[in-house]
């Protein structure tokens, strides 16, 4: 359904209005501080993605609303402190986009995608009275794949890539072989080096190709987890424990697996 914008005015105004009366008249939202929402606010995030990953409207129109509460009452802390309110986040948000995007409301050129994540960076950069450095906008708490994966973007923004992605496969095969040759010398802190820089190759590689790795490595975990559930149940079907099994017992469910499954 389409809502009006005057109709979703509304609704936002109603929704500021309920955790007004919540704050005040509820034990639980009235005793919340930055810091006890925050992990509150991770775990609704990943169950946002979640739901993009399932794509499934319902859940993820949920899942949007729980991270909107979590915006709203941040900015109605601030606002308890005199420090800002929601309007001063709508406003900061709005003149950055307007800012960040000369394309649409200045007179600077980007014909495609590239080109505007590529202006985004600069005018980044430029923010800050050019203080700020290229890297310096990669949250250090972000999970190591996805950090990899904006270093990456990031770095390729400002012109330091590859001059094609063909290229890239030459460094995935040099830190194979550099992994490998680790493993021969047997020195767990240089295996594990090696293995991060194959890792960070490998995630540069699928960049390159117009792949997002997190995403990637999702489908590949939940296609992982529905083969392997496939080989439990069988096994439970006929009597037998996983750790009794054979790996060719298992192999061969398996196999069977992703016949019946399709995935």
């Amino acid at each position: 359904m389409n809502h009006t914008r005057a109709e979703q005015l509304e609704s936002i105004r109603r929704l500021l209005d309920t955790l007004d009366i919540l704050r005040v008249k509820c034990p639980w939202d009235a005793k919340q501080t930055n810091e006890s929402l925050r992990p509150n606010t991770i775990e609704e995030v990943y169950e946002l993605t979640q739901a993009l990953l399932d794509d499934k409207p319902d859940e993820i129109k949920k899942e949007l609303g729980d991270v909107l509460l979590h915006v709203i009452f941040y900015a109605k802390i601030g606002s308890e402190s005199g420090r800002f309110d929601i309007g001063d986040v709508a406003e900061a948000l709005n003149d950055k986009l307007i800012f960040r995007h000369p394309h649409i409301f200045g007179n600077v050129k980007a014909d495609d995608a590239d080109a505007v994540a590529q202006n985004w960076e600069q005018i980044k950069l430029k923010e800050k009275g050019g203080n700020k450095t290229v890297l310096a906008g990669v949250p250090a708490a972000l999970p190591a794949l996805v950090k990899a994966f904006r270093i990456q973007e990031k770095a390729a923004n400002v012109g330091f890539d590859w001059e094609s992605r063909e290229q890239v496969w030459d460094k995935v095969a040099e830190e194979t072989t550099e992994v490998a040759a680790a493993i021969k010398v047997d020195k767990k802190e240089d295996i594990e080096a090696e293995f991060g820089d194959l890792l960070f190759s490998i995630i540069n590689a699928a960049r390159l190709y117009g792949v997002n790795p997190e995403n990637a490595l999702e489908r590949t975990n939940r296609k992982f987890i529905s083969r392997f559930n496939y080989i439990e149940e069988k096994a439970k079907e006929a009597g037998r424990k996983l750790g009794e099994m054979t790996l060719d017992e298992m192999d061969a469910l398996w196999n069977e697996a992703k016949k019946e499954t399709g995935i």
